[in-house]
């Protein structure tokens, strides 16, 4: 989802996040100000997209708990083909709705919906899938389970998770392994790769 530090406040009482790289690049976009939202930083926002260096050019993507719209977007600034950002709180996603109706042509999609709700509709195979549920709430156990078994990954997806640093360990599926892991503060983020079941 996107909560810790707001961005910085503006005049409609919220905040706003920045595109980093792509076509939107410095382009910025409005944030409510909701409880918990916390849109990932900058910087740990260029780390990532810089291990997706060749993966989201003509990608399918997943924003699950989209929030801020902060991967999402940047995914869509950089050339994915598609994105899906999916976000519980109805204000959020209009909000969100009206951030990617701003972006030219952006070929994305917002659904107003809960993840575990999302999860057990019809699936459609994702390359890449961002997760960064809010804290303290073990929603990601069963939300991995839930992308693997429903069909929502394709072969060789890649999958971030972002959580709280001090967080209980995270059980996967079996088949997901570990590509790359940083910290940044309280925050702990990693990379995975789906591979083939056997």
């Amino acid at each position: 989802m996107a909560k810790a530090k707001p961005a910085k406040n503006t005049s409609a009482g919220g905040g706003q996040i920045r595109l980093i790289g792509g076509q939107w690049r410095g382009r910025k976009l409005p944030v409510l100000n909701s409880e918990g939202l916390r849109p990932t930083t900058d910087r740990v926002k260029e780390t990532l997209f810089n291990w997706l260096m060749f993966d989201v050019r003509g990608g399918n993507c997943l924003d699950l708990f989209a929030g801020s719209g902060s991967l999402g977007f940047e995914a869509l600034s950089r050339g994915a083909a598609k994105v899906v950002l999916v976000e519980k709180d109805t204000q959020v996603a209009q909000q969100l709705q009206r951030n990617l109706a701003s972006l030219p042509e952006a070929p994305g999609r917002v659904i107003n919906t809960d993840a575990l709700a999302f999860l057990q509709t019809a699936a459609t195979p994702f390359e890449l899938v961002f997760l960064d549920p809010p804290f303290h709430r073990e929603l990601l156990p069963n939300v991995c389970q839930l992308l693997e078994q429903g069909g929502w990954l394709s072969e060789n997806a890649k999958i971030y998770i972002e959580r709280e640093q001090n967080s209980a360990s995270l059980p996967l599926p079996s088949n997901w392994r570990l590509l790359k892991d940083k910290q940044a503060g309280q925050v702990s983020y990693q990379l995975y790769t789906r591979e083939q079941v056997e």
